[in-house]
């Protein structure tokens, strides 16, 4: 079984997660030229082979077993996962980045809503009021971002495809939310990626692309993404399912677009709008609210979610 939960190493894990998808859209803006589905296609196969050695070497079959129910899930929540990918990245081919951007940050709103409603688990007031502020501050960023005048292939398709990877996105969360209460970290991680993998792979097939037609650049963020993004990012955050609310986890991951826009600016030399930089504060100010503990809190957290 994994080790007693330690608060430290959690918040080291997000801490490494939420800087490692700060990189995501930098390393798709290197491969330009890139099919889309061959860059999702190719970062979910490295990242399966990648943790292949590490599942290999220390996996317990009589404690990672899978029942058929358990099996199910963890495939489904693979399928999702891949979808994810391939809807997202494949949006912003279609629509603006603040469309794409604003629409796929629903994903708090929509996980604290189900957590309330479904799940009737209560929350501070400054975590509503945190989600709305960090989503605002998405929205905000979205508004600037789009002041660029610039003409689109299919901006309804583009929109429908992000709206559509963040609901996507719910769904895998709380399917890891719940499997992660009883199988070790790779346990659950390096199958879910296999199974991304696998329905990328079958969407290349049905599209009648070829993975051999991936240009070098989409092949090294393919790689890029799944270190990062995937392994380390994604990873943090199945990793904290276990313990924290995924209300907790979807607010915090609106810390990407912060993190891109300050290393587009040291990469790219790109200076952010004045607009820009308030919507950022208010993203952090709303993840700050989010995050506030109070004994309820505490204790959740020392005691494992």
């Amino acid at each position: 079984m994994e080790k007693p939960f330690k608060p430290w190493k959690l918040y080291g894990a997000l801490a490494a997660g939420m800087i490692a998808f700060g990189f995501a859209p930098i390393m798709v803006r290197f491969a330009p030229e890139a099919s889309a589905v061959l860059i999702a296609a190719w970062r979910t196969v490295f990242a399966s082979l990648i943790l292949l050695p590490y599942w290999w070497a220390t996996r317990k079959p009589e404690v990672g077993k899978l029942t058929n129910k358990e099996h199910f899930q963890v495939a489904f929540a693979g399928a999702c996962l891949g979808l994810h990918f391939i809807c997202w990245v494949t949006s912003l081919y279609y629509t603006s980045v603040a469309s794409a951007s604003v629409l796929v940050t629903v994903h708090p709103v929509l996980v604290i809503l189900i957590e309330r409603l479904w799940f009737k688990r209560s929350f501070k007031w400054s975590a509503w009021v945190g989600v709305i502020f960090a989503f605002g501050g998405a929205v905000l960023l979205g508004i600037a971002d789009s002041q660029i005048g610039q003409s689109f292939a299919n901006p309804l398709l583009g929109n429908a495809l992000a709206l559509t990877a963040a609901i996507i996105f719910v769904i895998y969360l709380f399917i890891g939310q719940k499997i992660r209460q009883k199988k070790e970290w790779i346990d659950y991680l390096f199958p879910v990626y296999t199974y991304a993998a696998v329905t990328c792979l079958a969407v290349t097939f049905i599209l009648g692309e070829s993975l051999l037609d991936i240009t070098t650049a989409g092949l090294w963020a393919g790689f890029g993404l799944a270190v990062a993004p995937q392994i380390i990012g994604h990873g943090s955050t199945n990793y904290a399912v276990k313990y924290i609310s995924p209300t907790l986890i979807s607010t915090l991951i609106l810390v990407e677009p912060v993190l891109a826009t300050i290393l587009a600016f040291f990469i790219f030399d790109e200076l952010p709008p004045l607009l820009s930089l308030a919507a950022m504060i208010l993203i952090l100010f709303g993840i700050s609210l989010t995050w506030k503990r109070d004994k309820g809190t505490r204790k959740s957290l020392d005691s494992g979610y």
